[in-house]
């Protein structure tokens, strides 16, 4: 599941029409920017959306940050101009909207394809509509090209007419079914949105829920949102050292042949190792990346 060891606790949505926020988001200490030509796009500037996005991408100067360029459906009159121009921009994946079907996937590979993108190119699904959500396992099964899922909980409470409530109860059913499909496949998954820019304690509250869950991180539309997200979805000193702990631990039992061993008053077995070792690797990657961030700011 080495999709899922990459950081990823947050992703900040970039209006693909607004060159200031593109030129902004290099200074910003989030893990990941999705350099959106939907939703946050009027159509009629979808065309300057698109050039200024592929131009930011170009330039560069974003550094480690995974980069997802969310374009519009391919039924839409912008999809395939969309995907051609991302094929080649440099960027890490495409993130696809309102994926209902892996018949909807391979089609949009292909067109990445036929525009000529990289075979390290990704694809990202948001799932976003009821049948998504009961199509997740299909979708995840959809092509090796794919790396991720991406929740549209916006979207998704609008079909389902429930509320947004502060503990998401509404949402459980959906947010666990897509996970499920996602570390099922090897996928990464991160949570949706939260809307309520004023509720800073919602937000944090939110964040908990996605991480006990079991998401690798959150989507976020404002900056100011970045700092409470790395802080939740990153491991905590203490699991990292229990996770050191218990790597030892093991490794010493091992070569005593042993396939167990106790620490703490635990029973460690390689289950609980796998899971240490991917919380450390998390744990580099994510001091690399900052440590990267600040050599930038500097």
């Amino acid at each position: 599941m080495a999709a899922t060891t990459r950081p990823r606790r947050s992703v900040l949505y970039m209006p693909g029409s607004n060159p200031r926020a593109l030129d902004k988001a290099r200074t910003l200490a989030a893990d990941g920017l999705i350099l959106d030509l939907e939703d946050a796009v009027a159509p009629d500037a979808k065309d300057d959306a698109r050039r200024q996005v592929v131009e930011a991408l170009k330039a560069g100067g974003y550094g480690d940050r995974e980069l997802l360029v969310r374009v519009n459906g391919l039924a839409t009159p912008w999809g395939q101009s969309d995907i051609v121009a991302a094929a080649k921009s440099g960027a890490d994946a495409i993130l696809i909207p309102k994926v209902e079907s892996a018949d909807m996937v391979r089609q949009v590979e292909a067109a990445m394809v036929a525009a000529g993108a990289p075979a390290s190119m990704a694809i990202w699904c948001m799932l976003e509509t009821p049948r998504g959500v009961l199509r997740s396992a299909e979708i995840a099964d959809s092509t090796p090209r794919l790396a991720g899922f991406v929740m549209g909980t916006s979207d998704l409470a609008k079909d389902l007419h429930c509320a947004h409530t502060r503990d998401r109860q509404p949402m459980v059913t959906a947010l666990g079914l897509c996970l499920l499909a996602a570390r099922a496949s090897g996928l990464a998954a991160l949570d949706g949105v939260h809307l309520d820019l004023e509720d800073d304690e919602g937000f944090e509250n939110a964040c908990r829920q996605g991480q006990d869950l079991g998401f690798d991180g959150k989507t976020l539309i404002h900056p100011k949102t970045i700092a409470t997200a790395n802080r939740v979805f990153a491991p905590t000193e203490k699991e990292i050292e229990w996770s050191k702990a218990i790597i030892a631990a093991h490794t010493e039992a091992v070569a005593a042949g042993k396939g167990v061993v106790v620490v703490g008053g635990r029973l460690i077995e390689l289950l609980h190792v796998e899971n240490a070792r991917r919380l450390v690797d998390l744990a580099t990657r994510i001091a690399r990346l900052d440590s990267a961030l600040k050599d930038s700011s500097s």
